[in-house]
């Protein structure tokens, strides 16, 4: 019998509605893998080290691992409507020029998105970045360790309770900007499994996402063991936001969207160029 592939994903709950079948082995004809949780900035530095099989990164990332590793049609998370949010304290100016503000990576598709946005609407040029874990952001803004925040992931539902505002959103500069969808995070695999072998994972994947929809209750037990208390109802908003139809497939308009995304960002100097078919398997 072969090894088992080593996969790695956040605990966050689209990874675990997405991957749920997948991992307990519930897909026809593929084993289950050996899962590794790991927030996104750690898969990250996992890939960039060339270790497991299959990770779930950031497309922020993406062009540094693009030599190891394949990127998966299916899997991630796009869409629209769902980007990055720029936090401050109520009454500030709004003005981030030469100030203080935290992300969660300077290799995730919410700083590239974030710099790319300042770029036109901060033409005075950004102060410190801090980078802090994601779930630190918000308690940073608040009390007032940074002047800004820009938070990620269920952060979008709860930054009120903070006592925090919304400055500005990411994803929907982007999109008035593009017209296309948001590239948040990718899944990717070895290229030396051999083209077959990342075709069957592939497909593996959009089987695990199919039988996700079909049967959400499923899942449930096993996204809300991994959700880090997270309310249920914020969790339903997460899946409902980030698991859509670009997660079955990327299809022209996904594709487009991360092409774009890291060509701008190349001519910026915030990421290396891609390479002629670098998104191909």
């Amino acid at each position: 019998m072969a090894e088992p592939l080593h996969v790695a994903y956040s605990p966050c709950p689209n990874d675990t509605f997405v991957f749920h079948a997948w991992a307990h082995g519930l897909v026809p004809g593929a084993d289950a893998p050996e899962v590794t949780f790991a927030d996104i900035d750690v898969t990250n530095s996992m890939a960039e080290r060339g270790e497991l099989d299959v990770l779930k990164i950031s497309y922020g990332a993406l062009p540094w691992v693009l030599e190891e590793y394949a990127l998966l049609p299916c899997g991630g998370a796009l869409g629209r409507g769902c980007g990055p949010l720029v936090l401050t304290r109520p009454g500030d100016s709004g003005d981030l020029g030469g100030r203080r503000v935290a992300v969660p990576s300077e290799r995730s598709t919410a700083y590239l998105l974030f710099r790319l946005w300042a770029a036109k609407a901060v033409p005075g040029g950004l102060g410190e970045i801090v980078v802090l874990p994601f779930h630190e952001i918000m308690p940073a803004v608040r009390d007032g360790r940074v002047d800004a925040g820009l938070v990620i992931h269920e952060a979008r539902f709860t930054y009120r309770e903070y006592g925090l505002e919304k400055l500005a959103d990411m994803g929907e500069a982007w999109e008035l900007e593009t017209g296309l969808p948001i590239p948040l995070g990718a899944i990717v695999a070895r290229r030396s499994l051999g083209a077959e072998r990342l075709h069957e994972i592939s497909e593996t994947i959009r089987a695990s996402v199919r039988q996700a929809w079909e049967d959400p209750a499923a899942s449930r037990p096993y996204v809300l063991a991994h959700s880090q208390e997270m309310d249920p109802a914020v969790a339903d908003q997460h899946i409902g936001l980030y698991v859509n139809e670009f997660t079955a497939d990327l299809g022209e308009a996904g594709y487009a969207a991360v092409r774009g995304l890291l060509t701008r960002a190349a001519a910026e100097g915030l990421v290396p160029p891609l390479g002629p078919g670098a998104l191909e398997i």
